[in-house]
Parts: C-alpha cells; structure tokens; sequence
C-alpha cells in the first residue's frame, strides 16, 4: 500500500474494552490506527500492550497517544 492510500484509524479510549478490540480489529484490516488514552494515575495498558510497538519503529502500524 502506497503512503497516499494507507487507512488510518483514531480510537479514543484505546486501553478500554471496546477500544483495545476495536484497534485489533482495525490493525488486522491493514489500518494504521493511533490510539487515545485518558490520563490517569495508572498507566493501564494492559489490553494493548500486545500491539504496542516501539517508537523508533519506522513503519509503526499502532501509535499510543
């Protein structure tokens, strides 16, 4: 897939229930998908720490914002 027609995704709430699924799904669809997270005292990640992928990752498909 060139640059120009790469689908991205923005799903907030992102380490939630319905969130993590949705992220999954769309990753596995060939999205990019950037995730929002709520601020919190926790870093609850739990349900994404499977897709999240180093920054310094040049072709990154998952971006936690």
């Amino acid at each position: 897939m060139t640059e120009h027609n790469k689908k991205v995704a923005l799903v907030t709430g992102v380490t939630g229930q319905d969130g993590a699924y949705l992220a999954e799904f769309l990753l596995e669809k060939g999205y990019v998908v950037h995730g929002v997270k709520r601020r919190t005292s926790l870093f609850n990640t739990d349900r994404i720490d499977h897709l999240y992928q180093d920054p310094h990752e040049t072709e990154r498909r998952f971006v936690l914002h």
